[in-house]
């Protein structure tokens, strides 16, 4: 640990919400050994975003620093079901579903973490020793009144909306991998505050000295407004294509691209801060930042040739006009199959409602044509589709 504790400050404290406690994080640093950093995860979905890389990122800094970085994958966890934020139980998911999910979770963190230096650990290594015994005891070490102190239990309880018991022994959980991990620092969202705390009471419990809980925004998604996800469809997801990825990055305020970078990139404070001035001074143009904003993230998980294709044909199509190169085409019979099921078979759209809801939003349109009937038939000849404003769709109709 050669890096001195007020530089690892700097960088351990770049974009955080809060440090509890900061005192006894330095205290920590202060003994010159590589600390035991821990965030966990929940295979719950197979694809991962931005929103989920703002730990990632923060696990890298610490990563960067010498510290040991342990990637905890909840496939236990997971068949519970976080409570967080949730108005009512959710269905568990099953062990398949979340070893499944678990292998691409793998596969998408090396795109920022140094495979060589993580510890990538599942937390059914020690739950599923657990006896019965073991779980009584564990659950005798938090009241019910301590967990209805929990934002979301609490609301659910006063109104009379049900709670299950296993939903409180998900943070029990939670709490005790910090105990098995012996973890030094945890890392979690603002949302997570609740379940990092219990980590701390059950490493006091075991006389562990306590972990430094370090919790990070929550990721604003395209609209600037609402946290990032994908049912709200303003996510980036971290495998979609190039263009797609690079092209949903220039689409952002110039507002929110400081706060990603900030957030996701690599540049230091200082360099973003100058970025900030020379635009005030119109020495810098805001769309000139952003582009070097989406062209670093797109390389990051795409490669560095990768995003210079998308940069050059974003440029293509939006600064000139144009149509992509790589567009996509398929031959239809005409005036058998509606645009509907086409975009669908096509991939251009998940399902037929999402067809439906942006047809409603005016975002698709036929030869430069708004459409408000997505059960529309194709007709003979060449015709170009436009979702959105990235998606393209060469129709041939015969």
């Amino acid at each position: 640990m050669e890096i001195d504790v007020k530089a690892q400050l700097e960088l351990i404290k770049r974009g955080t919400v809060e440090i509890i406690e900061e005192e006894e994080l330095v205290k920590k640093l202060q003994k010159g050994r590589p600390l035991r950093v821990k965030a966990g995860f929940d295979p719950t979905a197979p694809d991962l975003h931005l929103g989920h890389t703002v730990l990632i990122q923060k696990l890298k800094h610490f990563q960067d620093l010498g510290h040991e970085v342990m990637f905890l994958i909840g496939d236990f966890t997971g068949m519970i079901g976080d409570p967080t934020g949730k108005s009512e139980t959710r269905p568990p998911l099953t062990r398949e579903q979340v070893l499944k999910n678990a292998e691409t979770y793998k596969r998408q963190i090396f795109k920022i973490l140094d495979p060589d230096k993580t510890k990538i650990m599942f937390n059914s290594q020690w739950m599923d020793k657990f006896t019965a015994y073991d779980f009584i005891r564990l659950c005798s070490r938090y009241t019910v009144a301590r967990m209805l102190e929990r934002d979301d239990f609490s609301k659910r309880f006063k109104e009379n909306r049900p709670i299950a018991i296993h939903e409180f022994i998900y943070p029990l959980v939670q709490g005790y991998d910090s105990v098995a991990m012996k973890a030094d620092v945890e890392l979690g969202g603002t949302d997570q505050k609740f379940n990092l705390l219990v980590g701390r009471t059950l490493q006091k419990q075991e006389g562990m000295e306590p972990q430094v809980i370090i919790t990070m925004p929550l990721l604003e998604g395209l609209d600037g407004v609402n946290k990032m996800s994908k049912s709200l469809g303003n996510y980036v997801g971290i495998e979609e294509p190039p263009f797609e990825m690079f092209g949903k990055l220039m689409s952002i305020s110039d507002e929110l691209m400081f706060r990603y970078y900030e957030l996701l990139s690599d540049k230091d404070m200082a360099s973003i801060e100058r970025m900030k001035i020379e635009i005030k001074e119109g020495k810098l143009h805001p769309k000139k930042a952003k582009e070097d904003l989406a062209f670093e993230i797109t390389a990051r998980f795409h490669g560095i040739e990768a995003a210079k294709k998308a940069q050059e044909e974003f440029n293509r199509v939006f600064s000139k006009h144009n149509l992509p190169s790589d567009m996509p085409e398929v031959l239809v019979e005409r005036e058998k199959y509606p645009l509907i099921d086409i975009l669908v078979d096509q991939n251009i759209c998940k399902s037929k409602s999402e067809v439906k809801r942006l047809c409603k939003q005016n975002a698709i349109s036929l030869n430069g044509e708004k459409i408000t009937d997505p059960n529309i038939l194709i007709k003979k000849g060449e015709h170009i589709v436009k979702v959105g404003k990235r998606r393209f769709l060469k129709i041939i109709g015969r």
